[in-house]
């Protein structure tokens, strides 16, 4: 009855960025396909009351006390957020082939669709990975990748996903690892919260997903076995790049680290907790020169500090951590010079020397210009990753980098002269142009091109955030402070 309407509304959304002569056509195109997502990505969108209605004699984990499953860190539950706007509950599918709901490591990447479209959506996802990071489930699983039993999910760590057969309550349908111990999702987690805090200026949300921000934080930190402010990871797979093996200091998840200790000290200052934030901030000054220290060679951060054949590889991600950072509206990482010089010589070698730029961005390249073929996904093309990396490129004033790379998604995966994988991006494809899962989540992180270059009015208003304000310190001041830094033991006990 009011689709004339709906057409109209439709037209004033979409025609600024049709006329917008700084974009390419075949941009303004492909921003607004990638959406088809959003509906057939196995989209579920339902009332709040419905998403708790269960019976009471329900042998689901939420209320099966037999199993000890879902037990919270505070108090007899988790925080529970009123949904005050009716804004509902929101899930949608990582991929078709991929089951899992709202899969949290690739939302990463999608979630800037709908913080620019939704954003009471997305603020919706937050909360319910807020009150999932507070909850536990005791109930045990084996993991495929080494066959060893473990809990379903463990207090303060992010979950991988929102579950598959019994969404919001039975959570982590993944299985492969033990995500427990991977040091992406939480970093993700608070970067992720921030960003949406800083886009919307809604300090209602800030107030209720602190306490999970908080509980992060502090779970990560075991993961810094040596003391030194900067996490380690464990000598497998222990991130989104779950078939490709990192050890040490490692330039993905050291760089998400940084930026969230960043983020998570901004936050406290909004918020009004600044000896929080001073001690986040004592810690990034400290992590940061251990990262640089271990990573930087000049030229790019190496993949990680260990000794394998791809510890020395150009990662196209490696920046990630610094792409949420422009995108919040924080201070650098690093120094520009390093950021620019990085992101030059992942165009030089990740993009321009596969298939010309016609491709998008190699995960893994060799400094001698060779593809690394370490795994399965070192040797991949990812849709998504490769938007992420365009947008990160826009952020630092790199705009013709940054539509060549993104453009050779386009011609590979929508242009009539490439795969015809139009409506189904998938996951990821092989420089011969073999796909591996259609129809995926991650592709949607085009929008992150569009969140940078017109970034949210609450972001480009705000005053500049200066989170070093009230840190600086002496350096045997400084001294003291790093030495005094509690070192978090792998134990539940630590909360």
């Amino acid at each position: 009855m009011k689709y004339k309407h709906w057409e109209e509304e439709i037209d004033k959304w979409q025609t600024p960025i049709l006329r917008d002569e700084r974009f390419p056509e075949w941009y303004k195109i492909t921003l607004f396909n990638e959406l088809y997502f959003l509906v057939a990505g196995g989209t579920v969108w339902i009332d709040s009351d419905l998403s708790s209605s269960l019976p009471e004699d329900s042998d689901l984990p939420l209320h099966n006390s037999t199993c000890n499953s879902t037990v919270p860190l505070i108090g007899s539950s988790p925080p529970d957020f009123d949904d005050k706007e009716n804004v509902g509950k929101f899930l949608y599918l990582e991929g078709v082939e991929y089951f899992m709901w709202c899969t949290y490591d690739v939302h990463f990447y999608a979630s800037f669709a709908l913080l620019d479209l939704f954003p009471k959506i997305e603020l919706s996802i937050q909360r319910d990975f807020a009150r999932a990071v507070l909850r536990e489930d005791r109930t045990r699983v084996r993991f495929l990748a080494d066959g060893t039993w473990g809990t379903r999910k463990v207090i303060g760590a992010v979950p991988h996903d929102l579950g598959a057969h019994d969404p919001w309550h039975e959570l982590n349908a993944y299985n492969i690892h033990d995500t427990s111990r991977w040091k992406d999702l939480n970093p993700k987690f608070v970067l992720q919260v921030y960003r949406d805090f800083a886009a919307t200026d809604d300090m209602s949300f800030g107030r209720d997903v602190w306490p999970a921000v908080c509980t992060a934080m502090e779970y990560i930190e075991q993961f810094d076995r040596d003391g030194d402010c900067m996490i380690e990871n464990d000598g497998f797979p222990d991130q989104t790049y779950d078939a490709w093996t990192v050890l040490g200091v490692s330039a993905y998840c050291g760089c998400l680290w940084l930026a969230a200790l960043q983020a998570a000290a901004a936050m406290a200052r909004s918020l009004g907790h600044d000896d929080y934030a001073d001690r986040c901030m004592v810690k990034f000054a400290k992590a940061k020169h251990v990262f640089e220290a271990k990573l930087w060679n000049g030229s790019y951060f190496n993949y990680d500090s260990g000794t394998s054949y791809s510890s020395r590889s150009i990662q196209a991600d490696q920046l990630a951590g610094q792409w949420y950072t422009a995108s919040s509206g924080l201070p650098p990482l690093f120094d520009e010079d390093r950021i620019k010089c990085t992101l030059q010589k992942i165009f030089d070698y990740n993009v321009m020397r596969v298939k010309g730029g016609r491709i998008g961005a190699v995960n893994g390249m060799h400094p001698n210009g060779k593809v690394d073929e370490t795994c399965m996904q070192s040797r991949e093309i990812w849709t998504g990753v490769t938007y992420s990396l365009a947008a990160t490129m826009l952020l630092h004033g790199m705009e013709d980098q940054a539509f060549t790379t993104a453009q050779g998604i386009f011609l590979a995966g929508w242009s009539e002269e490439g795969y015809g994988y139009w409506f189904q991006t998938p996951e990821a494809w092989t420089i011969d142009g073999h796909y591996r899962s259609l129809i995926y989540m991650r592709p949607l992180a085009i929008w992150a091109m569009q969140h940078a270059l017109s970034p949210p009015r609450a972001i480009l208003e705000a005053p500049k955030v200066n989170t070093m304000e009230r840190a600086y310190v002496s350096p045997g001041a400084l001294q003291f402070l790093q030495d005094s830094v509690r070192k978090i033991t792998p134990k539940s006990g630590c909360f």
